[in-house]
């Protein structure tokens, strides 16, 4: 890979900028100084610096936020901040994107990432991921949902039906429930609950496959995932 890119993929800034930089004799390779931005080299073997620094080469991010409310889930947007731009400098220069999506007035676990592949794994229908989401309603949750959540619920709009879904109501307290599901259609809990008459008040997604959103993270907080985290989740259902 050349050194430019390198540099530039690691947010030193532009290839104009680091060829003007690189003329001043501040970067090296393996020690000795370089000074053509074009110099092939290995982020796996060799060594660069910058300024004195080692530049540690790295080709992807992965990231676990707890979206809170207000924040889409898309790179940009002209109307609303979006999961992106709350993110630090250092995790930006790697332009992630949501995995997946939450709604404007949706909180909890979303990944961001820049591995087309693994954000594939978890948003492709043929992968049939769970996804489980705390909910709260207007009105009591009857019996009679079970079942037809089970059978799935036909969107006449789309001529769709969901996969069958699983439906775990608080016994204290009929209006709240976890409901997983293994699609990801536009509005789909909302829309599933408002077919059997009912409002969807609340809505947090709280897991992913087995993965549960970290209980340190409050709204709007989130951490990268470790190696052996990711390499889980890469692995899933393998």
């Amino acid at each position: 890979m050349r050194v430019d890119k390198v540099l530039s993929n690691m947010g030193y800034g532009t290839r104009t900028q680091i060829k003007k930089q690189m003329k001043k004799g501040i970067v090296t390779l393996n020690g000795e100084v370089i000074k053509k931005p074009g110099t092939l080299m290995n982020p796996d073997e060799d060594v660069l610096t910058y300024f004195g620094d080692e530049v540690e080469y790295r080709e992807h991010i992965y990231l676990v936020m707890n979206k809170p409310q207000g924040l889409i889930s898309a790179t940009c947007d002209d109307e609303h901040l979006t999961i992106i731009d709350v993110l630090q400098p250092e995790d930006k220069v790697f332009s992630p994107f949501p995995v997946g999506r939450l709604d404007l007035d949706t909180e909890g676990i979303i990944f961001i990432t820049n591995d087309g592949k693994f954000s594939y794994k978890f948003t492709s229908p043929n992968k049939r991921i769970d996804k489980v989401y705390y909910v709260e309603v207007a009105e009591d949750i009857e019996e009679n949902y079970h079942e037809e959540f089970e059978k799935g619920i036909y969107f006449k709009e789309e001529d769709y039906r969901t996969l069958p879904a699983k439906l775990e109501v608080f016994e204290d307290d009929k209006k709240k429930c976890y409901l997983t599901i293994q699609e990801g259609k536009y509005h789909q809990v909302k829309r599933m609950f408002l077919h059997m008459g009912n409002e969807v008040t609340f809505l947090k997604r709280v897991k992913i496959a087995d993965f549960e959103l970290p209980e340190e993270l409050e709204p709007g907080e989130y951490r990268e995932l470790t190696e052996e985290e990711v390499e889980h989740l890469i692995n899933l259902d393998k």
